[in-house]
């Protein structure tokens, strides 16, 4: 790597930042267990606790998104105050449409205009939790759908899922966003009423200039080039965020880059290629279902792995790429990619963590200081937080 490439790619690292997510720090599992683990935070302040030890060591995660309901509280000026007290600060609100009886056959295109009004009021609930914390960004995962064919009419639940969406877009103050997620499958398994990246824009480019598509790494069939969705979506200008996860085989909500850390790099090439590293209004944020590992050390593990990629995403040699491409050198540009990808770039992040007074190993020095020995004595009591917590 030359000299002047190694300085640019420590410059954007160092500006590099990365969401968690507040549920990420309670029990969460499948749809068959949750296993509790000690020291799990108790309450939404417990969880932004929890987050700002992750920004502590790692000192690329400074902000958490919240969950509503599962992160309802008196006073969330008071939550906001404590982030904030601990060097973090509130991220993205996330709505909850898939918990609640009433969405049996549907929240935002529910047949019954009630139940619909219920969906949008909730939404009006998340966006006064935006104003109350400084939260910019609303993001809305519709899990609605239909399990059979003529189970509803696939035209008619667009219609009323346009409409219950400009209400909502309707509610946002000026310099919020509307995130709108997308998911191919489940929890319905016929028709999903925003089941890709095209229906999402869509309604994104019918609603406005606040709306963008969020894409969720593991809510793609098998095989489809995410990277692709990704450059789409960036020529637009309708990316508004990430999703990071890692699957084998569905929405397996894994830690990111572990099953596939080619595929996480591809990704993140597209991103810098595209120069949406820093100030594009990208949100990284991750959206793993930690069940079996521990909690804040898997969130530092996750936040590193999303380093690293974008780390050697930067060491591209652009000019030595596009010369081979403009050539029809196949193989050299291939090599291009993958020599970047092959590059050792945790002596790279190490100097950058040493340079901003962090250990060379985030992961390391958290299991050194005793922290999560000490929680887990002081966590003693109550209802440990989770799925519908």
């Amino acid at each position: 790597m030359t000299t002047d490439l190694r300085a640019r790619a420590l410059a954007a690292l160092a500006d590099q930042t990365i969401e968690l997510p507040s549920w990420a720090f309670g029990n969460s599992g499948t749809r068959f267990k949750v296993f509790g683990q000690p020291g799990v935070a108790r309450d939404p302040f417990e969880k932004i606790e929890d987050a700002a030890q992750v920004h502590r060591y790692t000192g690329a995660a400074p902000r958490v998104s919240l969950h509503v309901p599962w992160d309802l509280v008196d006073d969330f000026a008071k939550l906001a105050a404590h982030a904030a007290d601990l060097g973090v600060s509130i991220g993205a609100i996330n709505s909850n449409l898939f918990q609640d009886d009433d969405y049996r056959l549907g929240s935002l295109t529910h047949p019954d205009e009630a139940v619909r009004d219920k969906a949008i009021a909730h939404h009006a609930q998340c966006v006064d939790v935006m104003r109350a914390t400084g939260s910019t960004d609303l993001k809305l995962w519709l899990p609605d759908g239909t399990n059979y064919a003529g189970q509803d009419d696939l035209r008619g639940r667009q219609e009323r899922l346009a409409d219950s969406l400009q209400q909502v877009y309707a509610l946002l103050d000026p310099g919020h966003r509307l995130l709108l997620e997308y998911k191919f499958y489940e929890p319905y398994f016929y028709a999903m009423d925003i089941p890709d990246w095209g229906t999402s824009l869509l309604h994104c480019m019918a609603l406005g200039e606040q709306a963008t598509v969020v894409l969720d790494t593991g809510h793609h069939a098998p095989g489809t080039n995410i990277e692709f969705i990704v450059m789409q979506l960036l020529r637009v200008g309708r990316l508004g965020a990430f999703d990071f996860n890692s699957r084998y085989y569905g929405d397996d909500d894994l830690i990111v880059g572990s099953a596939d850390p080619f595929q996480l790099f591809r990704i993140m090439n597209e991103i810098v290629a595209a120069d949406a590293l820093l100030g594009a209004g990208v949100n990284f944020m991750l959206d793993q279902c930690h069940n079996i590992e521990p909690k804040i050390p898997g969130q530092i593990r996750s936040v590193m792995n999303v380093q690293e990629a974008t780390a050697k995403a930067l060491l591209v040699d652009r000019e030595a790429l596009a010369a081979a491409q403009r050539s029809g050198d196949v193989l050299a540009a291939h090599g291009a990619l993958t020599d970047a990808f092959s590059t050792d770039v945790r002596p790279l992040l190490a100097e950058l963590r040493e340079s901003k007074g962090l250990d060379a190993d985030p992961y390391a020095a958290y299991a050194r200081s005793g922290h999560q020995e000490r929680i887990a004595r002081e966590r003693v009591g109550g209802t440990q937080a989770g799925w519908g917590a």
